[in-house]
């Protein structure tokens, strides 16, 4: 699934700020820098374009390889799977598909969940999920499971338009996922799952996002 604002990339993209390049890879725009802010939601934008028809154009054999590969290092990194809760997602525009992962989890005796956007500008809300269960058509037209009681996982697997070494998420720029972590009563285990290419530099962190506790490429463990 994809978390935030899921636009069609157009055919290009629009030029970094100018002063992007003299900034420090841990640079931070403090929120109370209108100008400062503006400048990264737009370098943002722009990169998030870059790497979404760079995913694109990687064929979907390969693409599925390389979740194969993720998936092998999911199941090193999370281990047992039997009486924990698992937060998925349903894939989008060239996402790691890792359904296979999530019914084999399943089958080993873990529970799974899909989120669910509910309202824009407000936190996901996780649902009980199973394989082969009937789903209806959400926001962005992504499956998500019929209305039922909120569910919380003990794991969150997001997946990541782009990410940086200190295994800050660069989404879809609408802040679901990072309201979500802010909003649950625990943290649970958040991880990231995106293909290698995807690491940049820097997403220049504001305030209000919230690091992963690591990345999962097909390469492995990142962070």
């Amino acid at each position: 699934m994809a978390d935030e604002e899921h636009r069609s990339p157009g055919a290009g993209y629009a030029s970094p700020p100018c002063f992007m390049h003299e900034l420090q890879p841990g640079y931070a725009a403090a929120e109370a820098d209108p100008q400062a802010v503006a400048d990264v939601m737009r370098w943002r934008k722009a990169e998030r374009q870059r790497l979404i028809e760079k995913r694109l154009a990687v064929s979907a054999d390969e693409r599925a390889a390389m979740a194969g590969r993720i998936a092998e290092h999911l199941w090193q990194t999370i281990g047992e799977p039997a009486g924990r809760r698992l937060s998925l997602y349903w894939p989008f525009r060239g996402e790691p598909d890792l359904r296979g992962f999530a019914a084999e989890f399943h089958a080993d005796g873990g529970s799974l969940a899909l989120p669910v956007v509910i309202e824009k500008a407000a936190p996901l809300v996780f649902r009980d999920w199973r394989p082969r269960m009937k789903l209806e058509k959400g926001v962005w037209n992504i499956p998500v499971p019929p209305e039922a009681p909120a569910v919380v996982p003990d794991i969150v697997i997001a997946p990541v338009v782009g990410f940086d070494a200190r295994s800050y998420r660069l989404g879809y720029g609408g802040g679901f996922f990072d309201r979500t972590l802010a909003a649950l009563p625990a943290r649970p285990l958040v991880i990231g799952v995106g293909y290698a290419d995807a690491a940049i530099a820097t997403i220049y962190p504001q305030a209000h996002d919230i690091a992963m506790d690591f990345i999962v490429t097909e390469d492995g463990r990142v962070g």
